[in-house]
């Protein structure tokens, strides 16, 4: 279903409980008081799970996947749209566009949910990772439990495993139009799309035939917001070039102390080695391997994605 965001805010800008869980949050900001959209199904006291989408500037809509088996494992479960993406305000405001305004975002969204140590978990997928990772960092005493998704905590180790692994099996005719394409600007361009579908997307981020593709993945996508994407991730697909280049977390991963899941895939953008890695680093820390699945295995290697979370929550519920 399309959606007219600025409709929608229309109808339900103020703050409370709409129909089908929905709450709108106000967030306060150096820029001034805005709005983001969540939404809760189910209800269990004990596990309460919040979804930070990627991008940055994506939206919800992707982890719609999560309607066919969270139910059914008895979890209470929060779509989010992040300040700028979907549903929620989105200002044309360059400065708000930080790692920090985002952890302290999410702070805001935690009290006005009413989530706590008690039940709180944090599931960050992708750019939600990133995310995921510094609120851990900052606030974990909120937390019972927190998951990385398909995100490695080393941006340069990531941008060497697309340069090292990802990049010499590509056509490389079509690898050097793309990135072409990318110094020059034309990232626009439907052609630069064209490629990497054929050559990355459909091999590394979703596998599955493009118009096999499930339309909340499609739609989420489509969503995106590149004035949020483009200055934090820049605009190349096979790599990170924009304010999260420097993007190290590694070192500190021992800090988080609070029981964590780290999910890989085997045919993911991020390295699933690395990732490994990353959860003997946790002070409490697990890794759940996907072996089908790429950067998307919540849809890829669907079965195998939602009994490893699952399966998280429920042990430490």
């Amino acid at each position: 279903m399309s959606v007219d965001y600025a409709e929608y805010f229309d109808r339900t800008g103020k703050k409370g409980v709409r129909s089908g869980g929905e709450v709108v949050v106000p967030i306060a900001t150096a820029r001034g008081e805005f709005r983001v959209w969540t939404k809760r199904t189910g209800n269990n006291p004990d596990v309460a799970l919040l979804l930070l989408h990627g991008g940055p500037g994506a939206t919800h809509e992707y982890f719609l996947s999560a309607d066919s088996y969270l139910p059914a494992a008895g979890v209470e479960y929060y779509y989010y749209d992040q300040l700028g993406s979907g549903l929620s305000s989105a200002p044309d405001e360059p400065s708000l566009w930080t790692i920090e305004r985002f952890v302290d975002e999410v702070e805001q969204v935690r009290l006005a949910l009413g989530l706590g140590p008690e039940n709180f978990f944090l599931l960050g997928h992708s750019w939600g990772g990133v995310l995921a990772i510094e609120y851990a960092l900052k606030y974990q005493q909120h937390l019972k439990g927190v998951i990385i998704s398909n995100m490695m905590s080393n941006i340069a180790a990531y941008n060497a495993y697309a340069r090292d692994v990802l990049m010499p099996p590509m056509d490389q005719t079509a690898l050097a139009e793309i990135q072409a394409m990318e110094v020059s600007g034309d990232t626009d361009n439907p052609r630069y799309e064209e490629l990497l579908m054929a050559q990355h997307y459909v091999h590394h981020v979703l596998r599955l035939p493009e118009d096999q593709w499930p339309e909340p993945v499609v739609r989420s996508f489509s969503h995106i917001n590149k004035s949020i994407y483009v200055p934090m991730q820049g605009p190349s697909e096979l790599g990170a070039s924009g304010l999260l280049l420097d993007w190290d977390r590694t070192p500190d991963l021992s800090q988080i102390t609070r029981p964590a899941l780290v999910i890989g895939a085997q045919y993911d953008t991020m390295d699933p080695s690395y990732l490994r890695h990353m959860a003997s680093l946790l002070g409490a820390g697990e890794y759940w391997h996907c072996p089908e699945g790429s950067h998307m295995a919540m849809y890829d290697d669907q079965e195998t994605y939602f009994e490893g979370l699952t399966s998280f929550l429920r042990r430490h519920a």
